[in-house]
């Protein structure tokens, strides 16, 4: 009688421990994908800083190029009053053709490409954008991790169950970057 009692005991003792350690394993990889999140957060807000001395920078030159300035600067606003992912991935990519439209600007304006402080702050700013593009990178990877494990026999069975999400969503690029830009000289 004691052995089946201990057998027992053994047994729901080994199955809580790997339901710990599944769950354990999830909690892992949700932190990860919020971790890597995180980063592209802050690559975003090391943008959203600069924004301002670019502009100011290209004002002194580019007098006539109010509007566009303007859409540089709504754009960096809409980036600080997104709350939800949905809407800061919305407002990144809202800032990253602005910025792209600016820099098409500044080609127009040889002595303003040529000052120091916007040398500085494009070198800024293109280094900010590689770090973006390679925090979104790491992001997918752990979006994928978790998925692919979230996704797994037995893992999927416990997800719903510990509250987890089935599926985390991957970060897409917008529509327009699928086509190649066209460059005319």
């Amino acid at each position: 009688m004691w052995r089946w009692l201990i057998g027992i005991l053994v047994v729901v003792l080994v199955g809580g421990m790997w339901v710990a350690g599944v769950y354990n394993g999830l909690v892992g990889l949700d932190q990860n994908v919020k971790q890597y999140w995180a980063q592209i957060e802050n690559q975003l807000q090391r943008r959203y800083d600069l924004i301002p001395n670019l502009v100011e920078t290209v004002k002194g030159y580019a007098k006539h190029e109010k509007e566009l300035l303007e859409n540089v600067t709504a754009a960096r606003s809409a980036w600080a009053g997104a709350k939800t992912t949905g809407e800061k991935v919305a407002a990144a990519n809202q800032i990253e053709g602005a910025l792209g439209r600016l820099m098409v600007v500044v080609e127009n304006y040889p002595t303003l490409k040529a000052s120091e402080n916007f040398r500085a702050l494009q070198d800024e700013l293109a280094g900010t954008e590689n770090r973006i593009s390679f925090a979104r990178q790491n992001y997918n990877q752990a979006v994928q991790a978790y998925n692919t494990s979230a996704r797994s026999v037995p893992t999927v069975l416990f997800v719903g169950l510990f509250g987890f999400d089935r599926e985390k969503t991957f970060f897409q690029a917008v529509k327009e970057a699928q086509s190649a830009p066209k460059v005319k000289f």
